[in-house]
């Protein structure tokens, strides 16, 4: 499916997974909306590298504090004044807040840190699909991708012996909690937009070198994965394209893992 003439908000855009994104979805002709909260100068040369991959694509930049609801609705609305209304949105944004690790304790993370962390990381991303999905559904076309993680997903569907999965991952119950709260989230939009032409589905990543969590990952750490290396920001990139120019796949939750967990859906 030609992505020409699209517009693509993407949070968090700046660099790693995000940027990767952008310029693959650039290729196909598809103008994006560069969305970043302090690295203007990696969000600038982004512009710069989109701009001409291919007839027409446009690259503007948006700065705006998705921890702030208010900075939410006014990063939509000057894409729609600056733009036109998103066909394609990829909540990709995130927040740590504070890492404790697996064996970390519960009392180490605040109310006021784990509100923090649900706002940027599940809050943000409901509040702008709030906002982009009326279009979406008028055109009956739209795209919603989450950026979720693989220690959010089911246990009872991945079995891998070497997988972190279900004990709320490397970061903590904050995090791990406001990362699975996509997953209910995508599935109900999914199933109430099918039919408006709105598919909704997430890609759950590894571990990828780029990644501000893994910028000094372990050798255990690295000796986990199959394929013997950390994930590429670009391969997460494919997953999202392919996700964004599939009319036919909605309702998934795509994992890319380096053959870390087995599973059959």
């Amino acid at each position: 499916m030609s992505l020409r003439g699209k517009i693509a908000l993407i949070t968090g855009c700046s660099g790693g997974i995000g940027a990767a994104t952008a310029l693959a979805l650039a290729r196909q002709g598809c103008s994006i909306a560069v969305h970043y909260s302090s690295a203007k100068d990696k969000a600038q040369n982004l512009s710069k590298n989109l701009q001409g991959t291919a007839p027409g694509v446009r690259a503007v930049i948006f700065q705006a504090d998705l921890s702030d609801y208010d900075g939410v609705r006014q990063l939509y609305n000057q894409v729609v004044q600056t733009m036109d209304h998103p066909d394609i949105l990829f909540n990709n944004a995130r927040a740590l807040v504070k890492t404790i690790g697996r064996m970390g304790n519960v009392q180490d993370v605040s109310i006021d840190e784990f509100e923090m962390t649900w706002k940027l990381n599940a809050g943000s991303g409901y509040l702008l699909t709030q906002l982009c999905l009326p279009h979406m559904v008028e055109q009956k076309y739209g795209r919603v991708v989450f950026n979720s993680r693989l220690t959010q997903q089911d246990a009872s569907s991945h079995r891998s012996l070497r997988n972190t999965t279900g004990t709320g991952g490397v970061i903590g119950p904050h995090y791990a909690s406001s990362k699975s709260a996509l997953h209910g989230l995508l599935h109900w939009i999914a199933s109430q937009h099918a039919k408006d032409g709105v598919t909704c589905n997430a890609v759950a990543p590894a571990l990828v070198a780029e990644a501000a969590m893994m910028s000094n990952p372990s050798d255990e750490m690295r000796k986990m994965i199959p394929v013997g290396r950390m994930g590429a920001s670009g391969e997460i990139a494919s997953v999202v394209e392919l996700l964004v120019t599939n009319a036919y796949m909605t309702n998934k939750i795509i994992v890319a893992d380096g053959g870390l967990t087995a599973s059959a859906f």
